[in-house]
């Protein structure tokens, strides 16, 4: 994606969300987990949806998944993104069993299809921001 990054919206990390941007630009993906019951969550919050509990633990995960539903927009949403334009965002059911929305990179809208096997990679914004973002699994890569 080659949005400006001038007056680019960029995503403010609260204390729950810091641990998942900052491993981002270490080019991992971490998300949640409950340190009482194990559930793995996306997007990150202060409670377990499954116990309850607020004790906290981060996993990096395998950042495979397949596409789940997805929508192509014509229409940028800040004049900063309309140099990117058509943008593919998915819905990704990751192996670890949560759902990741996100951009959809490196296939054509009409090859998409429910099931298309996917993982992460990431852009690095700036200094500060990497962002994740899908593309298909490369042939032959089962993991």
């Amino acid at each position: 994606m080659s949005a400006s990054t001038e007056n680019r919206l960029l995503p403010q990390p609260t204390e729950d969300s810091r641990p998942f941007w900052d491993a981002l630009r270490s080019r991992r993906l971490d998300l949640q987990t409950c340190a009482d019951c194990g559930t793995v969550r996306h997007y990150p919050r202060p409670v377990c949806p499954a116990c309850h509990s607020m004790a906290v633990a981060w996993t990096t995960v395998s950042g495979r998944g397949s596409v789940h539903s997805w929508t192509v927009s014509h229409q940028a949403f800040h004049p900063a993104f309309q140099d990117c334009l058509p943008t593919i965002l998915a819905t990704v059911d990751l192996e670890e069993g949560v759902r990741m929305n996100c951009r959809l990179e490196g296939v054509a809208p009409e090859k998409i299809e429910i099931g298309l096997p996917v993982e992460v990679d990431f852009e690095e914004v700036d200094d500060e921001v990497t962002l994740p973002y899908f593309r298909p699994r490369r042939a032959g890569d089962s993991g």
